[in-house]
C-alpha cells in the first residue's frame, strides 16, 4: 500500500510557506504540554517557547494529533485544548497508526514529534529531555523508543540531554551502538537535564550553531540515515546540582516501584512526583531549559536553512 501523506498532515500555512521558502522551522512536541507540565504552566510554556522562536526569526511549528490529523503547527486554541483536556493520549510511534484510524486526540512524544516533524520536512526539533534506557532496565527492559527514533530518522533533537531518571551511561551506550552523533553545544560535559554535569562527555563539542548545522547537512548530504543528539546545558543560575536532584530522583524511583508505576506511565509519574519532592523548583528548571534549547535550535534552524 504506497503512502498518503495528504489524508492524515495538516501543515499550518505559515510553516508550509516557510519551508517552501526555505526559511528556518523548528519542530516542538506537545506530550510536555499534555503530560509533562501541569496546567497553566504547561500552556503558557509552549506559548513562550513559540514566542522565543519567532523572536530570533523562526517559525515554530507544535505537533499534535488532532481528530486524527497530524498538525503541524497549532494554534492557541489548540494549544489550550491539549494543555486542558483529558482526552488526549501520549502517542508514540506504535500508537500513531490507532490514533490516526480511530481521529482520537494525541500529544506526540521525542519519538512520535520527529516521525511527523519528517513527514513535514523540518529537520530540527527543540524538546526538554530525551528518553533512553531507564535505570533498572536490565529487569525490566524498559527503554525508550525515543532512541530507535534517533536511528532511524533524519531530525536533529536539540535537549538538555537525557532525562536524569535514567541511566545516562547506559543510554549513551545505546545511542553509541545505533550510530548516533551526542554533540555538546557549547559544551564538553554531557548534560544531565536538571544539572549541568553528568560525569559523562558527548561524542563532541559544537563550537558555534554554524558547527552544528554543518554536521547536520553533512550527515544527510552523505547518506547517514538517522538523528543527532545535541545536548545543551540548562542555564547555571536555574540548574539543580547533581547530588540534590540525584536523591530526589531516587526517592521518586522508590516510590514508583513500591507502587508497581511502570511502563508510559513511569515518566509522568516521576517527573511529578520529582516537582513535589523540591517544592517546584524541578519544574522551575525544566521551563528554563526548554527555553533555553529553543534559544539554541533557532540559531542552528537559522545557519542549516544558510547551507541547505
Amino acid at each position: 500500500m504506497k503512502n498518503d501523506l495528504n489524508k492524515y498532515l495538516d501543515i499550518k500555512d505559515e510553516v508550509k510557506e516557510t519551508l517552501e521558502n526555505n526559511q528556518p522551522v523548528v519542530a516542538l512536541e506537545s506530550t510536555i504540554i499534555a503530560h509533562g507540565m501541569p496546567y497553566p504552566e504547561n500552556i503558557e510554556t509552549a506559548i513562550e517557547i513559540e514566542d522565543i522562536l519567532r523572536e530570533k526569526g523562526v517559525v515554530p511549528a507544535t505537533i499534535a494529533i488532532i481528530d486524527g490529523k497530524i498538525k503541524i503547527g497549532l494554534s492557541k486554541e489548540e494549544i489550550e485544548f491539549l494543555g486542558q483536556s483529558k482526552e488526549v493520549l501520549k502517542v508514540s510511534r506504535r500508537d500513531l497508526p490507532v490514533v490516526l484510524a480511530r481521529k482520537k486526540h494525541g500529544a506526540t512524544t521525542v519519538a512520535a514529534t520527529m516521525i511527523c516533524a519528517e513527514m513535514a520536512g523540518i529537520n530540527i526539533f527543540v524538546t526538554g529531555g530525551v528518553g533512553g534506557v531507564h535505570r533498572g532496565a536490565d529487569k525490566s527492559f524498559d527503554i525508550s523508543a525515543d532512541l530507535e527514533e534517533l536511528k532511524r530518522t533524519n531530525v536533529a533533537v536539540v535537549s538538555a540531554g537525557v532525562k536524569s531518571i535514567l541511566d545516562i551511561g547506559l543510554t549513551l551506550e545505546k545511542l553509541e551502538t545505533f550510530g548516533v552523533p551526542v554533540l555538546g553545544y557549547k559544551t564538553e560535559e554531557f548534560p544531565a537535564f536538571y544539572s549541568r554535569k553528568s560525569g559523562y562527555k558527548p561524542n563532541y563539542k559544537i563550537k558555534s550553531a554554524k558547527d552544528g548545522a554543518e554536521i547536520c547537512k553533512a550527515k544527510w548530504e552523505s547518506g547517514l540515515d538517522g538523528g543527532l543528539m545535541i545536548a545543551v546545558p540548562v542555564p547555571k543560575k536555574d540548574e539543580i546540582e547533581s547530588d540534590i536532584i540525584n536523591q530526589k530522583i531516587e526517592q521518586a524511583l522508590n516510590e514508583a516501584e513500591e507502587r508497581n508505576i511502570n511502563g508510559k506511565e513511569l515518566t509522568p509519574f516521576l517527573l511529578d512526583r520529582i516537582k513535589e519532592i523540591t517544592d517546584g523548583q524541578s519544574l522551575e528548571t525544566n521551563i528554563s531549559l526548554v527555553k533555553n534549547n529553543a534559544r539554541a535550535g533557532a540559531e542552528i534552524a537559522k545557519e542549516l536553512s544558510k547551507i541547505k
